[in-house]
């Protein structure tokens, strides 16, 4: 089969697209005929350095992703030959204690497709039963493929960890990415406030324009003024954050006493000052999150059912141009997520 594959670490000269093995299905699996994938920041991750996640060389890139099930047991009672599907890219143990509880996302030996596990960007995948999910009605493969990694984290994001409710205001940084425009999207479709940040004004109207009720531009305003002078000094009930250091201090001055800081990723840096003092006398909740576990996706994909939520899709590209897609996320220039069509 096709695929791109990491051969090292570094820059784009270490992604190749070219033959690898095709995977032999295992029983209780599912061989997926993938027809397309979108990209997220841990490629270009694991293609700089991959540090400190377990995985060997070469790889297969790719997290997310959605096709068809070209082989699945005979007795597989929910997914039949042809049918169209995506994935959740978590692999966990079912058995551990954390999996007992519905928690397979943190689960201690959990691998990830693209991470730890050859991933999405080839011809074939086969993955556990558990991780394939029939795709909504209507949705394309790339926008279905962009559910499984971006709006099912803002899903925990928001309503697992935050608990939002749809009289409260919530503050998201860096309008534009792919977890930001999702947590936009779902904050929105459960009736709340949604404050927006962005360094560039287009990506800033077009938030508008899909429901954001405010819009700041933190090139030219101090964010956290600017959100206090917009909820008249009281600050924001929830802050969804994935960008890290050069935000942190804006994040801890924007959110209401009692508040919710949800984070989920590092770009700028990952350690800011803690402000511990801020912390506790203010009682903030400081909440970490990373993907989402199988029983958020299905509420997340009943929540698409109804066609109010839909991935926005900025770019979408062949294998052979990879590097320049790479290239787009890299740069932050996209709106939505940057897809890759596997034909």
């Amino acid at each position: 089969m096709r695929a791109a594959y990491l051969t090292g670490h570094g820059g784009n000269e270490v992604v190749c697209v070219g033959p690898r093995p095709r995977p032999v299905r295992a029983p209780g699996e599912v061989l997926v005929r993938m027809r397309a994938a979108t990209l997220n920041r841990v490629d270009l991750y694991m293609r700089d350095s991959g540090a400190g996640i377990t995985h060997r060389l070469p790889q297969i890139m790719g997290i997310d992703g959605a096709g068809t099930v070209e082989e699945a047991d005979a007795d597989e009672p929910l997914l039949q030959v042809g049918q169209r599907v995506l994935l959740h890219p978590g692999i966990s143990c079912g058995r551990c204690e954390f999996c007992a509880r519905g928690e397979g996302v943190l689960c201690g030996t959990v691998s990830y497709l693209g991470e730890h596990r050859d991933g999405t960007l080839a011809q074939y995948v086969s993955l556990p039963a558990r991780n394939v999910f029939p795709m909504p009605e209507g949705f394309s493969f790339e926008e279905a493929a962009a559910l499984g990694v971006n709006h099912l984290t803002a899903w925990r994001m928001l309503f697992s960890k935050a608990r939002l409710q749809p009289w409260e205001t919530v503050l998201i940084f860096g309008i534009g990415g792919g977890v930001s425009l999702a947590a936009l999207q779902l904050a929105k479709w459960a009736g709340a406030h949604a404050i927006v940040t962005s360094r560039d004004d287009a990506k800033l109207e077009r938030a508008l324009a899909m429901g954001a009720d405010q819009a700041i531009n933190g090139a030219r305003e101090d964010v956290a003024k600017a959100v206090l002078k917009l909820t008249g000094g009281r600050g924001v009930d929830v802050v969804i954050e994935n960008v890290g250091a050069a935000v942190w201090g804006s994040a801890m001055r924007a959110v209401v006493r009692g508040g919710r800081i949800v984070t989920c990723g590092a770009t700028s840096g990952d350690q800011p000052p803690a402000d511990l003092r801020r912390i506790f006398i203010r009682q903030l909740n400081i909440l970490g999150s990373t993907l989402g576990d199988l029983h958020e996706m299905n509420a997340l994909l009943r929540a698409c059912a109804g066609g109010a939520i839909r991935p926005v899709i900025d770019s979408s590209w062949t294998l052979d141009e990879l590097p320049a897609a790479l290239d787009r996320l890299e740069a932050g220039a996209q709106f939505g997520k940057v897809a890759v069509r596997l034909e």
